[in-house]
């Protein structure tokens, strides 16, 4: 989930980068969404911060957190997590 506040939207070439992991591993084990994290009570605490934060979910639990676009390390975790 890219966790992302109304005053800078989601992050565009995370979204590319998804696509591209997703397109190699099959399109079944990846799912990719955005959040607006001022309208969810929920991501209250991702609130505030001035860089992309993608949450990483396995059957509704939170198993990771990454903080900025940092492609490799977003890769690393997908296939970690995968």
């Amino acid at each position: 989930v890219d966790a992302f506040q109304a005053w800078c939207g989601p992050c565009k070439p995370a979204v590319n980068l998804f696509q591209k992991i997703r397109n190699e591993v099959g399109r079944n084990l990846l799912h990719f969404a955005v959040a607006e994290v001022d309208s969810i009570d929920a991501l209250e605490g991702y609130r505030g911060l001035c860089q992309p934060v993608f949450l990483f979910y396995t059957e509704g639990q939170l198993v990771a957190v990454v903080r900025g676009l940092n492609g490799p390390l977003l890769r690393r975790t997908i296939l970690e997590q995968l």
